[in-house]
């Protein structure tokens, strides 16, 4: 065993912005882009992002979704911002994808702000329903293959190969840096964890354009499609890693373990098995490293998260590396 039985998973919410503490010229240019004024905002809890992230109703009647953020709660906030503009405004019509209806490229003062459709969907429940989750990963399956190959170019949405999750080396760097901090299994095992990890981007290589950080707060559900958002991420590479990446935030949630959602998407089972597990510890050392480390500015919450996703990513590591 790699870890006791994890505790409750923390929910996955930062500290939002309510749309009143916005600046005047911000709201404005919202309301202009909506052509009427904003009467009603209701801030959505789920996600770390520093933020607003609000559903509005204007005087009009129309509805939208608006995230907006400056660089002053996280230095790192607005490029996130700016980079799913830059994907999503390039996806087709046909993606379950709400359509961006504009961004502000950082006017008025410093904003970042994106205006998307808003959708009357509610995220799946936890602990995870079967039902849902077989909505889920249906809509996953679709979603890969509607974005195969990718319809953003690798100039405009980058690759896996080049994504620094799995170019961090955080095993390595765990065992340098973090030892003491760190889970005994993880210590011990850190020199082979980092071989398996080494091979995660070129493992990874495809042509499916991923969301890379899927995730029960970052799912719509409505009564006839699963919606997909939060898109600051993406990147090109191989369908089966969204899953992957899924997996234990769904096991922490009360869902099935992380072998089980593999088995359910069709390109996993013909997939080399050691790429997977490259993937899989790539991915554990990043949320295991990440863990022990202080808060980043304007994010409390994101470290007990990710330690949990941790957990559970290391216990799978262990099963299929048969590690002690």
């Amino acid at each position: 065993m790699t870890d006791s039985t994890p505790p409750s998973p923390p929910p996955a919410r930062g500290i939002r912005l309510e749309w009143d503490a916005l600046p005047s010229s911000v709201q404005a240019a919202v309301a202009g882009q909506l052509g009427s004024p904003v009467i009603e905002a209701r801030t959505q809890r789920g996600g770390f992002s520093p933020g607003v992230a609000a559903r509005l109703v204007t005087a009009s009647g129309r509805g939208a979704f608006v995230k907006a953020v400056d660089g002053s709660r996280n230095s790192e906030s607005p490029a996130f911002h700016r980079r799913e503009a830059h994907i999503v405004s390039r996806m087709p019509d046909t993606a379950p994808v709400p359509r961006l209806l504009w961004s502000s490229g950082g006017e008025p003062d410093g904003w970042e702000v994106l205006l998307f459709e808003d959708i009357e969907g509610a995220q799946p429940r936890e602990p995870w329903l079967s039902a849902e989750l077989d909505r889920v990963m249906a809509a996953i399956i679709g979603l890969n293959e509607s974005l195969t190959p990718s319809p953003v170019s690798r100039a405009d949405a980058g690759t896996v190969e080049d994504w620094g999750p799995f170019r961090g080396n955080y095993w390595t760097r765990l065992n340098d840096e973090l030892a003491a901090a760190a889970d005994e299994w993880s210590t011990r095992n850190a020199h082979e964890l980092a071989g398996f990890e080494a091979r995660a981007a070129e493992a990874s290589g495809g042509d499916t354009l991923l969301h890379l950080d899927l995730r029960a707060d970052n799912m719509l559900l409505t009564h006839d499609r699963v919606w997909f958002v939060d898109w600051p991420h993406a990147r090109i590479g191989v369908a089966w890693l969204d899953v992957v990446l899924l997996a234990p935030s769904v096991a922490m949630q009360g869902g099935p373990p992380p072998e089980d959602l593999l088995r359910a998407h069709p390109s996993a089972l013909t997939a080399n098995p050691d790429d997977i597990t490259a993937a899989i510890a790539a991915m554990a050392g990043y949320f295991t490293w990440h863990a022990l480390r202080p808060p980043p500015p304007g994010l409390p919450t994101v470290r007990p998260f990710q330690a949990a996703q941790g957990a559970v990513a290391r216990r799978w590591l262990a099963e299929r590396t048969g590690l002690p």
